[in-house]
């Protein structure tokens, strides 16, 4: 049985990017359903499939899982093979305390820099709290570059699920103009190629709904 993800507009939901990207990027086959974040229907529609209500929802038969990093968890159990996780010990016990930390934490960024592949890039000033973030995740990613860029270009070499937790930080960091550090902005480049990357962008930049509270210009849109 084919597996299925239920996911949130793809111009504004970093929650559902993370588990699309790293199906796409492992190979794993499922079908898609996007609910609009603002339809009048969402919250029943997602409710009875979990019961927090929140996309994404992976579903497989019977199996229903919500929380972008139980998903991935779960893939990564049911596709070892995708190698979601890195196999060295050190190595996978820290891709998941900082993808732990991802989806924890950070919220002065989250709120102050609102994830909108649409919008052009352009400079917002960070506040207090988002510089504070901002600094934390550019470490975290210099380092993990430092430790693990012989193995290849991402986060632990190979493509990972803490590259998916983080990639909502990427279009951010991209569609605000953070400054980043030379590593980090590498890191950025090379997951902005990946084809489902652009995949997820061209099908974001052809939506229509448009969240006034995720539009920073507001009320001006800014689209490319």
């Amino acid at each position: 049985m084919t597996l299925h993800l239920v996911i949130g507009n793809k111009n504004y939901s970093s929650w559902s990017l993370r588990p699309w990207l790293a199906m796409k990027v492992a190979g794993i086959a499922f079908e898609e359903t996007v609910v609009s974040l603002e339809a009048a229907d969402f919250k029943a529609r997602v409710t009875a499939l979990s019961g927090a209500g929140k996309v994404p929802v992976l579903i497989d038969g019977e199996i229903r899982v919500w929380e972008s990093l139980a998903i991935l968890e779960y893939l990564a159990e049911k596709f070892p093979v995708a190698g979601l996780w890195p196999k060295d010990v050190a190595a996978r016990a820290h891709a998941r305390a900082i993808a732990a930390e991802m989806h924890a934490g950070f919220l002065a960024l989250r709120r102050h820099l609102p994830m909108n592949v649409w919008r052009p890039v352009k400079l917002r000033p960070l506040d207090d709290g988002s510089k504070t973030n901002a600094a934390r995740i550019d470490a975290i990613w210099r380092d993990c570059r430092a430790r693990f860029a012989g193995a290849g270009p991402f986060l632990f070499g190979a493509f990972g699920a803490a590259d998916a937790m983080y990639a909502p930080v990427v279009w951010r960091f991209h569609t605000y103009a953070v400054e980043v550090g030379a590593a980090s902005r590498a890191y950025m480049d090379t997951m902005m190629a990946l084809p489902a990357w652009r995949q997820w962008r061209e099908a974001a930049r052809g939506e229509t709904w448009v969240l006034p509270h995720d539009e920073v210009d507001w009320p001006e849109v800014l689209r490319e």
